[in-house]
């Protein structure tokens, strides 16, 4: 029997070769604060980011003029007239400004090593996903080196050992610099130098300090560099602040990195561990029968040529789950900022898209293993992000649109605003955003089952995101209710006239995320038992609501007329939302709209859909959704081989780590399901590449923890852990034994489909395979 726990001890990402772009660099974070580890030898260069690094402050950016066009706007459209509604449109809507300031770099810490010019041996740099440490070694002219890093949430502080074996053997330079906006840094102690800046007018003020502490030899500053001179070892201890959090980050800075260096080296490794392996070690993972260590013994890179050649390589896909795991444990903490498209980690001060939040599928796709995979409080930084966005919701719903409620559009940056964000009607005119965020709170309360979160936090931005919308729809000439202008996201259509164009009036996309909120509503309303006159208003949208279609090629359709595309191939795939993440789309209860899915998926992708990261993974979610366990792997496979760069990251192009999130999730939906109130054990196991193998830590929702073994493609066994009193409905290809810990066996009623079985809070439950004799 395969158990998971096997796997681990090759959760291990390593090269033989240092960085020589930041896209083979290794990232380490404690949620609020990373680094970009290089590993090169004379100069090595730790690239440094504080998740409140974006430039600019708050601005109020809604147009005064939206409410004097709006109607005429959704009048041009139903008349059919989309040059001239997008024209208006553009100066309407538009915000001003027009784009929101990026997240930028904090800076860099440069060391430079005396007399290391010469070629190295040994040399190996590494990334362990267990420890969340990584490290550096080799030799060079007789002498052993080591360097190990890691970003303490334990201890609030990157933590940079250098170690030599020989006795003196460590002479280095060390200092802060960010280039082209150095505003300066200079020297606090002989053994700690400070760098300063600012964010632009209005944007945050910030500090970093480092602090060296040798064993042997000494330290002095000399300029704004500290020199490290004869050290056997050295501990640095680099700690990052800025006004967003404090009114005083020096301080800030200074008080972390004092009270850091007050404990040992090994306390500090201790503490760091002893916080990571808590949240790491949940989830386990194995899909790999005696090929992982064979596969291990190879560089990292080196494996993923081998997958770009056509190789399997089942052993990597355990590294890349778990490695999306560790970049949300490392990106995203209770009081960090929410991962923004590229996490936390970024070198650029004009990185793509402003490295903001963009929620019209991409911040959202962050957080889709969150749940399922074990991670729970890290999907709080989320939830934060969307309460300041509240009151400038608020604020945008009203100025814009004249109505309750809060409502965004498809960005948000650092501060929460909410306006029509950009100058592309392809993207910003999509009022959305607010709605589908509020959906992850709705998500956190199905795993958990925590009615004072659903009380307190998670119903009440539901609610505000659905007054908007009762609000802001109106009705067509059919009587139905929709939503516009809008868009699908970024995809153009093509009127019979042979106009291209992307504002129209109640795109699918939409409308499913509406019918998926205001039923979330209404389903959570009845739980407390509260609000039966705004249920009664969800209720009666709900049937006014355009049902989902199927087109004329047998697709689901994107928009209310059966329009052709501009881009048959088009990365974004919203009108599927139904599918995934939502579930009016179902290959169980709509069997006729699953195959129309599949269709939909089957001509993008016959026109080049897939092409980026992102997209990939969202594919693989969609295949796991219908069933299709080799499709998914085989889009997982494709992912790896043509998405992903050599440190793991996705591969957008440029790196958006919203990919390596997708992927994730999407294992995990191959191995469980628990959407439409059911789990489902296994339901897209490619049963030729994942034989054997076996999972532990996954969650359900109904607040369940489960287990899964199998073999020659067949269940084995599964443990369920329940944490609340209830029923557990689920669902295999046939009947379950289901046993106490005990070992006596427990009822369950079966129809032939789904197994219902009572659960206890706090108990375990055991299923398998019945026996010959007893089935």
């Amino acid at each position: 029997m395969i158990t998971a726990a096997e796997g681990n001890s090759n959760l291990k990402l390593w090269y033989e070769q240092w960085a020589s772009k930041w896209d083979e660099a290794l990232p380490i974070g404690n949620g609020r604060l990373g680094g970009m580890i290089y590993g090169t030898l004379a100069q090595e260069k730790i690239q440094l980011n504080e998740d409140t690094i974006w430039y600019g402050g708050p601005k109020q950016g809604d147009n005064p003029d939206t409410p004097k066009h709006l109607a005429e706007i959704r009048r041009l459209l139903s008349e059919g007239k989309q040059k001239e509604a997008e024209h208006l449109s553009r100066m309407a809507l538009m915000s001003g400004p027009k784009y929101y300031s990026p997240y930028q770099p904090l800076g860099d810490l440069l060391l430079w090593f005396y007399d290391h010019q010469q070629p190295a041996e040994s040399y190996q740099r590494e990334l362990d996903l267990q420890t969340a440490v990584s490290t550096v070694r080799y030799r060079l002219g007789g002498s052993g080196y080591r360097r190990e890093y890691f970003s303490s949430a334990a201890d609030q502080v990157i933590v940079v050992r250098v170690a030599c074996d020989q006795p003196g053997g460590l002479t280095f330079s060390a200092n802060l610099m960010r280039r082209p906006y150095d505003a300066g840094s200079k020297a606090l102690a002989q053994d700690t130098i400070r760098m300063t800046g600012e964010c632009g007018k209005d944007g945050v003020s910030f500090c970093c300090v480092v602090k060296a502490i040798p064993e042997g030899g000494l330290v002095r500053t000399i300029g704004d560099s500290l020199s490290v001179e004869g050290a056997n070892a050295v501990t640095l201890l680099i700690s990052a602040e800025s006004t967003f959090r404090s009114a005083m980050p020096e301080e800030t800075c200074l008080a972390r990195i004092e009270a850091a260096a007050a404990q040992s080296y090994e306390q500090l490794q201790r503490n760091h561990l002893d916080e990571y392996s808590e949240k790491f070690e949940r989830v386990s993972l194995r899909v790999s029968a005696g090929t992982t260590e064979t596969a291990a013994a190879l560089p990292t890179d080196k494996r993923l040529d081998l997958v770009k050649a056509g190789q399997d390589d089942t052993g990597l896909v355990e590294l890349f789950y778990q490695y999306g795991r560790y970049l949300l444990i490392s990106c995203s903490r209770p009081n960090s900022l929410a991962a923004n498209l590229q996490g936390i980690w970024n070198d650029s001060f004009t990185p793509p898209w402003e490295s903001k939040y963009t929620i019209n599928i991409n911040t959202e796709m962050n957080y889709w293993p969150a749940e399922s995979c074990g991670l729970a409080e890290c999907h709080e930084p989320l939830f934060d992000l969307i309460a300041r966005m509240q009151p400038q919701g608020r604020r945008t719903a009203e100025t814009l649109y004249g109505c309750s409620g809060f409502v965004a559009h498809h960005n948000t940056n650092m501060w929460g605003e909410t306006q029509v964000e950009g100058m592309l009607v392809s993207s910003s005119i999509w009022p959305l955003g607010a709605a589908w965020l509020s959906l992850h709170l709705w998500e956190h309360y199905r795993f958990g089952m925590d009615q004072t979160f659903l009380k307190d936090k998670a119903y009440p931005v539901m609610k505000e995101a659905a007054q908007f919308l009762l609000a802001y729809m109106v009705e067509d000439a059919e009587g139905r209710l929709v939503t516009g202008p809008s868009i699908s996201p970024e995809n153009k259509f093509i009127l019979a006239s042979g106009v291209q164009g992307n504002l129209c009036m109640g795109p699918s996309m939409d409308i499913q995320i509406v019918h998926t909120l205001f039923s979330a509503c209404l389903e959570a309303s009845r739980i407390m038992g509260m609000d039966e006159a705004f249920r009664g208003s969800l209720d009666k949208a709900i049937k006014q609501l355009p049902a989902i279609q199927i087109g004329k090629h047998g697709q689901i359709m994107e928009w209310l007329e059966d329009y052709e595309e501009a881009e048959p191939g088009h990365r974004h795939i919203s009108q599927l939302f139904a599918l995934h993440p939502g579930e009016m789309i179902d290959k169980h209860r709509t069997p006729e709209l699953a195959a129309a899915a599949r269709r939909t998926l089957e001509r993008r992708l016959a026109n080049g859909g897939g092409h980026t990261g992102w997209s990939r993974a969202w594919i693989m979610n969609f295949w796991a959704r219908l069933g299709d366990g080799d499709a998914a792997y085989d889009h997982l496979r494709k992912l790896l081989a043509t998405s992903t760069y050599p440190n793991l990251f996705d591969c957008h192009p440029p790196f958006q780590i919203d990919g390596n999130f997708g992927a994730t999730a999407g294992i995990a939906e191959m191995l469980l399901q628990s959407h439409s109130g059911v789990i489902e054990l296994l339901p897209a196991l490619p049963k030729a590449k994942w034989r054997n193998g076996a999972v532990k830590g996954l969650r359900a929702r109904g607040a369940f923890g489960i287990d899964i073994s199998w073999q020659d493609g067949q269940l084995q066994e599964a443990t369920v852990r329940a944490a609340q009193n209830g029923v557990c409905c689920l669902r295999y290809e046939n009947k379950l034994q289901v046993q106490l810990e005990d070992g006596n066996e427990t009822a369950c009623q079966y129809d032939g489909l789904i197994m219902a079985f009572p659960v206890q809070a706090g108990q375990t439950y055991r299923l398998c395979q019945k026996s010959e004799e007893n089935r």
